[in-house]
């Protein structure tokens, strides 16, 4: 057996040994063109019409817009109370919702909207774009009270939301029911009420909530990821992808929240927390990636169909934990789905998702994506009102398009942290090889 360990040792030392096809290298040009966002930001805007859709809208248009305001980024809590025109969609979205909810002309503690057939989780999600229409001074100019409206949504979820005996506020208002699906709608609204009223206790609950959401989803024998839903009358142990990115994306706007603002250092231990368990999601999802750089609907049932809404949210998590806490392992992963997902058409799925596909010219039509309809609705998804079931248009999946872009972009600016952790990584277990394949000759030559 002849090798010759002179030439392995310059290709590890490079750290191109097994890294031709697999090193990390970010793909600077896959993404959407300005076109392209806006026609899904359009699409975003016609489909949203359910309350979790709506405020999922509302942070996406925050975290693509106006990043400077966006707990997700550096700039320190509370912000400025003069609004730039860029928050304008995002204040227009709570107008709406506070004066359709006054036209209802109910009093005290209820939800910003109608919780969906009992969802009372759903509607705190349009909390943080009302939260900031009161910071901004948008009542005094259209005389719409967003601080009465926030205050009953806080006061209904408080005091007329069932909860467990440990004090997990149901995500359903008939009954019990814990959904992961509330860490991305509930937790972050409470922190950021919080952080604006000077009220510590609140942000200590939007972790509490996080934390015991965490001790009923959780599934060690699943790796970390978590079930979608616990107790009340359907309960689902499956690891819903989708799911596992609402808990992914809440718990990290509450960490962001609280290292952005004045309780950053006596709440380090509950931020620590926090990172640790998007993290614990992260290592357990991750490895049922598929080839093609999606995620199965339920991510580690094969006979699910594969879903790009989750895959989305999933990634955008990813580089958002890079930039919060300096966590790089699931960059080339992340990478990996974004690239897939804005792939030309003419990329097939497995091809699509590797880091050297080329990106679509600033000429490109909607019409040359791979996973996108000719007006720029993603596919494929799963249905939100059924989500055993594959859709055919999902306003969130549109949401998480925006969110992932967003993070992205960010993470770029940023300087691309972490982009060369997988090719230090691979190098080093190039050199591991390199050791074994010398031995094994040595072994022979003896």
């Amino acid at each position: 057996m002849i090798v010759n360990c002179s030439y392995l040792r310059s290709l590890a030392a490079g750290g191109l040994l097994l890294a031709a096809s697999t090193s990390f290298v970010p793909v600077r040009g896959q993404s959407l063109t300005n076109d392209q966002l806006d026609q899904v930001k359009a699409r975003l805007a016609e489909g949203a019409t359910h309350s979790w859709e709506i405020g999922t809208r509302a942070q996406a248009l925050i975290e693509s817009d106006t990043p400077s305001w966006s707990v997700l980024n550096s700039s320190s809590l509370p912000p400025s109370h003069s609004a730039p025109s860029s928050l304008d969609e995002v204040i227009s979205i709570a107008s709406s919702v506070v004066k359709n909810r006054t036209s209802n002309k109910i009093n005290g503690p209820q939800p910003l909207m109608d919780a969906n057939g009992g969802a009372a989780g759903d509607p705190p999600s349009i909390g943080v774009a009302v939260l900031l229409a009161n910071w901004t001074g948008a009542g005094s100019q259209d005389n719409v009270d967003y601080a009465g409206a926030a205050t009953d949504q806080l006061e209904y979820l408080l005091e007329k939301v069932p909860k467990t005996s440990d004090g997990a506020i149901s995500h359903r208002s008939e009954q019990v029911a814990l959904w992961s699906d509330f860490v991305y709608m509930v937790p972050p609204f409470l922190a950021y009420y919080g952080v604006l009223t000077q009220n510590q206790s609140l942000v200590q609950a939007a972790y509490d909530q996080c934390r015991l959401y965490r001790q009923y989803l959780v599934d060690d024998d699943a790796g970390g990821m978590w079930k979608h839903i616990a107790m009340g009358s359907n309960p689902d142990n499956g690891h819903w992808t989708t799911g596992n990115g609402w808990a992914a994306g809440g718990m990290l706007r509450v960490l962001g929240t609280i290292q952005h603002s004045q309780y950053s250092k006596s709440m380090k231990n509950q931020a620590n927390d926090l990172r640790n368990w998007v993290v614990e999601i992260h290592n357990g999802v991750y490895p049922h990636q598929q080839s093609t750089g999606l995620f199965k609907n339920y991510a580690d049932d094969s006979s699910t169909f594969e879903d790009a809404s989750g895959t989305a949210i999933l990634a955008s998590t990813v580089y958002r934990l890079a930039l919060l806490a300096d966590v790089h392992t699931h960059l080339p992963a992340a990478e990996k789905s974004r690239a897939a997902l804005f792939a030309p058409a003419s990329s097939s799925s497995s091809s699509s998702s590797s880091s050297t596909s080329t990106a679509p010219s600033s000429s490109s039509t909607a019409s040359t994506l791979a996973h996108f309809t000719s007006d720029m609705w993603l596919t494929p998804v799963v249905n939100p009102d059924s989500i055993g079931s594959q859709g055919s248009r999902s306003p969130e999946g549109q949401a998480f398009v925006v969110e992932m872009y967003a993070a992205y972009r960010d993470w770029v600016d940023a300087g691309s942290p972490g982009a060369n952790a997988g090719v230090r990584a691979r190098a080093a277990g190039g050199a591991v090889l390199l050791a074994f394949v010398c031995s094994v000759r040595l072994l022979f030559a003896a």
